[in-house]
């Protein structure tokens, strides 16, 4: 049972793959925090011994992730949003805020369709 930054660790999964179940960390970081804790990436998480599970707590102790990488991410959105730069803006409209099409995408951030009614045509 490997648990690392109070996330449980998928047990049947491959050891960098598992380590992308902890925010913050992706693919790359996964193997290079695997590669720097000397603990071979292609193992399953339930095979792992206990020093290669505190070997990869050290290492990712390293890196902002979790709770403070979450904190960080709201903070920046919040500055963003007070200074009120385009980005800050588009966050308040829930708008996309990279510069994605909006006109026909953009569901996800903009929510369901809104209906609006047709006029009736005037009759002869």
């Amino acid at each position: 049972m490997a648990r690392i930054k109070n996330i449980e660790l998928p047990k049947d999964k491959v050891t960098f793959i598992g380590l992308t179940s902890i925010y913050g960390i992706g693919q790359s970081l996964a193997k290079k925090i695997c590669n720097d804790a000397k603990v071979d990436c292609m193992i399953r998480v339930k095979d792992l011994t206990d020093e290669q599970v505190n070997a990869l707590r050290k290492e990712i102790d390293k890196y902002p992730v979790e709770g403070d990488l979450r904190r960080d991410v709201q903070t920046n959105i919040k500055n963003k949003m007070e200074i009120g730069c385009n980005q800050g803006l588009r966050h308040k409209r829930g708008l996309p805020v990279r510069g994605q099409n909006t006109r026909s995408n953009a569901r996800t951030r903009k929510g369901r369709g809104k209906v609006v009614a047709n006029k009736k045509k005037a009759g002869k």
